[in-house]
């Protein structure tokens, strides 16, 4: 595209992430030139990303693009491509469960479904992983209303409930096959929930698990054991070489604080994330019923029920996580998965991307 191009887009709040939300049709269809206009647009690589719509963290750094579904089993397909905010990247190796919630509403907004006189439920395919989801929202007069009274930690006042659920996956729960690996001399419990995720207890790696996210960041000899965990679990977890990718996540345990199951710290995977993504709380929700994982003996389970409280830097999340056995002595599955999301529109219109001759060289 040339000096003076535009681009549709809405930018929204999904969960406690924030991202530009485009119709496929609206981007280019190569990948190299989509890349190229994204980074413009987010006014990457900068670190505070001045000269764009980013937010200079990644979780104020994320795309979705969403298309209309080819096959009979889903509404619509949801690609999800984390920006990078001081380097010229530009990845689809994860999904994202913030975005996620926002991806039903702008489908009713785009066109792309038809909106119920009361509720809608939008069924959607991962398109990062294959993985489904169904996110139901309120469509009053069929149109999709952002008010309401939910609230969720990380994000200031209310607003109308998302409910987003999540069948079982193609992939292992326990990708190694145990629930207990050890990796780079530290145990670990590796779960793929919807989101290649390691779980590690804190005390392993001689913090509390409560420090501030800013604090963990600085802390270079954990910086250097977590990306020593990271690339080996990466390997173990059928991943390959993660060096340049944003998954797998690393989650710290620790004893729950205000009542939840669990206190965690999430590395995304450098940056601390400064609540938890949903699909990484999935990841967690589920590692913490493995019998044998790591967070035995940190996590407290709730006596009945399936919902469990994730506690996180800016308050908790409420996730619904079952997981079960197909036969005797055969490792778990997850059986299902659901949470309780919001979403809101910050704007709709159009974007001016920075020039290309204007980028910055990486």
């Amino acid at each position: 595209m040339s000096a003076g191009e535009e681009v549709r887009c809405m930018l929204m709040r999904g969960g406690t992430s924030k991202g530009a939300y485009f119709l496929a049709d609206d981007l280019p269809p190569g990948p190299r030139a989509r890349d190229d206009l994204l980074l413009r647009v987010m006014g990457s690589p900068d670190p505070r990303q001045i000269d764009g719509l980013g937010g200079a963290h990644p979780v104020t750094s994320k795309v979705a693009v969403i298309s209309a579904s080819a096959g009979p089993e889903t509404d619509v397909d949801y690609l999800f491509l984390q920006v990078g905010v001081d380097r010229p990247e530009v990845s689809d190796r994860q999904n994202c469960g913030n975005l996620l919630a926002g991806v039903g509403p702008f489908a009713v907004e785009r066109g792309l479904v038809g909106a119920g006189d009361e509720r809608t439920s939008v069924r959607i395919r991962m398109v990062n992983s294959g993985d489904l989801a169904v996110a139901t929202f309120a469509t009053p007069g069929g149109r999709v209303d952002y008010a309401g009274p939910a609230e969720i930690s990380g994000v200031p006042g209310t607003a109308a409930p998302v409910m987003v659920e999540f069948p079982p996956g193609p992939r292992p729960l326990l990708p190694t096959g145990h629930a207990r690996d050890l990796v780079a001399g530290t145990p670990v419990t590796c779960v793929d929930n919807g989101m290649p995720t390691v779980l590690i207890a804190a005390s392993a790696l001689h913090v509390t698990g409560y420090e501030e996210p800013g604090d963990l960041e600085e802390d270079r000899a954990l910086g250097d054991r977590l990306r020593a965990i990271r690339l080996e679990a990466g390997k173990l977890m059928g991943l390959g070489d993660v060096e340049g990718a944003t998954v797998p996540k690393l989650s710290l345990l620790a004893p729950p604080s205000h009542g939840g199951a669990v206190m965690t710290r999430t590395f995304i995977p450098v940056r601390c994330h400064p609540s938890i993504g949903v699909l990484g709380a999935a990841g967690v929700a589920a590692g913490l019923r493995v019998v044998g994982g790591v967070g035995e003996g940190i996590a407290r389970l709730p006596a009945h029920g399936d919902l469990l409280r994730i506690e996180h830097p800016a308050g908790f999340l409420d996730i619904e996580a079952d997981i079960g056995h197909r036969a005797a002595g055969a490792t778990p599955v997850a059986r299902r998965t659901a949470v309780v999301r919001t979403a809101r529109k910050i704007f709709d219109g159009t974007v001016y991307p920075r020039p290309a001759a204007a980028a910055p060289r990486p």
